[in-house]
């Protein structure tokens, strides 16, 4: 059985002059609208995510003399804040 392809129909509210344009430019490639503004979206879509910043990992490493303390969950903020301050 072939994939099913599932469209949804939507409204676009585009300024006049945008509208031509992009109406124009797609019938002289012979496209119509919707492929036009499709594809249009795709290399969007491809060039943001590109633009997104690598996820970048960090580790780590205690400095100084006390080190980590047993117990202390460095993801729980409020703990973290009560072991600095003595409490």
């Amino acid at each position: 059985m072939a994939d099913m392809v599932m469209c949804v129909r939507t409204t676009l509210i585009l300024p006049d002059a945008l509208y031509r344009e992009v109406k124009s430019t797609a019938a002289a490639s012979g496209e119509t609208m919707t492929s036009f503004v499709e594809e249009a979206l795709r290399d969007a879509l491809r060039r943001h995510a590109s633009d997104a910043p690598a996820r970048v990992d960090f580790v780590v490493v205690p400095t100084g003399s006390g080190g980590l303390q047993p117990g202390v969950e460095l993801d729980d903020g409020a703990a973290l804040l009560d072991v600095m301050e003595g409490r």
